[in-house]
């Protein structure tokens, strides 16, 4: 690759992150530290309040979620078919088994209809939780799938990892509700991989309002240890002659992971956190600048469906093209846009027809996502994109189809 390609996704670092990490290697704490702790409360100002728990990855958040809600073999949850394999391999992790659902062909999320079909078709299966994504930012109408879980008596799991920032309409025309909130979920999960809004290197977190859900979080994080004298369940061995807990003592309550963030990436984090409403609105304004462009490739390429009222954070851009109408493949146009150094992807294979979940379910029929991933790609958007570069992606692609 030159310094000229323009890839799907990229980190935008400043020189106060760099001065933040450096920081961070000339103290005294590398690994879970004072960091992760600022880390956190920066998260949680930016979401309500909400409780947050950081972890190494968005997908340990994910199985630090479904370990917290207490998923085991017997249980189902619902997903939808479009998205990374991480949602569904989560509750996999724990011996659950996953329901695909389908998905609005126009913009890949989950709806309440699509739930509602989902949950009608597998009435005899004990379904625990629905695990709704926030695909490319959008929102998945949390309002409306939350009200349908909670009369199925479901938990509900926002994989958020693309929507750091994103805010949508509370049902009242109340205030703007930043996704991350917890109003109309259990918890909310995040990634801060490079290419997400914000960068941790690796890194992820759980928000929720529920304590004992923030608990279990945190307990699952750090190997299922607890270091607390009211915790503790061997008295013999945790008390001294008087009564008093033993310095080094700890138990392990449960089975837990080495999820933990470290100071280093969690100093990245929060200086990268430091500029999110300056990184989400030069995404939003890549995005709309695509808008103007793309009109005059329609209707052979259009932008996905908009969720309407919502502020979004753009992690993607995704677009639907017509392949069979403009007589290109997507693999051939994917190889023309790289030859003219633009780099683009798709969001995502359904993982329903992945191997593991086909001999495990079989095939699955979902028209919804069929449509939507015949049809998507996704377009160069980081904040560092200038105007003349998002021009640039348009002509080539106007360039290939002629």
């Amino acid at each position: 690759m030159t310094s000229s390609f323009l890839p799907y996704g990229r980190q935008t670092i400043y020189e106060s992150d760099v001065i933040a990490v450096v920081d961070v290697l000339r103290s005294d704490y590398l690994t879970t530290g004072p960091i992760v702790e600022a880390f956190e409360m920066s998260l949680s100002r930016r979401m309500d309040d909400a409780a947050i728990v950081s972890c190494s990855s968005g997908t340990a958040a994910l199985h630090l979620a479904a370990l917290a809600l207490g998923l085991e073999p017997g249980d189902w949850v619902v997903v939808p078919s479009i998205t990374f394999v991480a949602t569904a391999n989560a509750v996999r992790y724990t011996g659950a088994d996953v329901i695909f659902c389908d998905v609005d062909p126009d913009t890949g999320l989950m709806t309440g209809d699509t739930l509602q079909k989902a949950l009608d078709k597998n009435s005899d299966k004990n379904i625990r939780a629905v695990f709704p994504v926030h695909l490319a930012g959008q929102p998945a109408d949390p309002i409306g799938i939350a009200a349908l879980a909670r009369r199925a008596g479901l938990s509900v799991v926002e994989d958020a990892c693309h929507a750091l920032g994103t805010f949508y309409p509370g049902k009242n025309d109340d205030d703007p509700i930043p996704i991350g909130a917890c109003a109309h979920a259990d918890m909310a999960v995040f990634s801060f991989h490079p290419v997400k809004t914000i960068a941790c290197g690796e890194g992820g977190a759980v928000s929720t309002r529920n304590e004992k859900l923030a608990q279990r979080l945190r307990l699952f994080r750090n190997h299922g240890m607890v270091r607390a004298a009211e915790d503790f369940q061997n008295g013999q061995m945790a008390f001294d002659q008087d009564g008093a807990a033993n310095p080094w003592y700890h138990e392990m309550s449960e089975l837990g992971f080495n999820y933990r963030l470290s100071d280093i990436n969690a100093a990245l984090g929060n200086s990268q956190l430091q500029k999110l409403e300056k990184f989400i609105e030069a995404r939003q304004g890549i995005a709309t600048r695509y808008d103007q462009l793309l009109k005059d490739v329609q209707p052979h390429v259009q932008p996905i469906k908009r969720i309407s009222g919502c502020s979004v954070g753009w992690h993607l851009y995704p677009v639907l093209i017509d392949f069979e109408a403009i007589g290109i493949a997507r693999s051939e146009m994917m190889t023309a846009l790289r030859d003219r150094e633009i780099g683009t992807q798709v969001h995502y294979i359904p993982v329903s027809s992945q191997p593991y979940y086909q001999n495990r379910y079989g095939d699955q029929d979902l028209p919804g996502a069929e449509v939507y991933y015949a049809a998507t790609l996704s377009l160069p958007i980081f904040p560092g994109m200038t105007d003349d570069e998002v021009v640039r992606v348009v002509d080539a692609i106007q360039a290939v189809i002629s």
